[in-house]
């Protein structure tokens, strides 16, 4: 890849640089931060195999959120999660993300969450009411319990993006949400 390719993508440069790693190179690597130089020690999570992960993901637009489940999943078991620690619960949409997830995180009936959806662009405003109000919730969600809640859910311009960050491998969302749900629930544990 040439530069004239990329000139337009910011994101592009920065890998060319080796300033913007990929999603797989975050979750398994360490910062480069001398943390020494800094005299500050840095707190690690700890092992995830004992945690109870929830996965909510929404039905519509079932193909591409079937993918991203299926993603999760994956990292979950490649984690070290037993199959009787996952619970997979199914909503309508994306707005209904943010309840079920409060269910399971007041209910205390799991360690982490992983909210799962996609919303493709359409003719009207609707997108963006569902996209940001479902972040919110989420957000809010974890911010009041405590419980780590990974976003998940898709916000895409068209079926070619949805289909992109859907496909099998380290670059799905799905699996990328689970890894970052089980990070914060394993790091909330070792502060505990």
């Amino acid at each position: 890849m040439n530069i004239r390719n990329v000139a337009g993508d910011p994101p592009a440069i920065l890998r060319m640089s080796g300033l913007l790693m990929t999603a797989s190179e975050h979750i398994a690597g360490d910062s480069t931060v001398d943390l020494e130089r800094y005299a500050v020690s840095r707190v690690a999570p700890g092992s995830s195999i004992a945690l109870r992960v929830a996965v909510v993901a929404a039905r519509f637009n079932a193909p591409i959120v079937d993918a991203l489940v299926a993603g999760a999943l994956d990292a979950l078991i490649e984690a070290g999660l037993s199959r009787e620690s996952v619970t997979l619960l199914r909503v309508p949409g994306a707005w209904e993300l943010p309840v079920a997830a409060a269910w399971l995180a007041r209910g205390k009936r799991c360690d982490a969450i992983v909210a799962l959806g996609c919303v493709v662009r359409g003719e009207t405003s609707h997108y963006d009411v569902i996209v940001d109000e479902s972040a919110r919730g989420l957000a809010a969600l974890a911010l009041e319990t405590g419980i780590p809640v990974a976003n998940g859910v898709l916000a895409c311009e068209n079926g070619v993006q949805a289909l992109a960050r859907s496909a099998p491998g380290d670059a799905n969302k799905g699996r990328e949400a689970a890894r970052a749900a089980l990070e914060m629930a394993a790091l909330r544990r070792s502060l505990a």
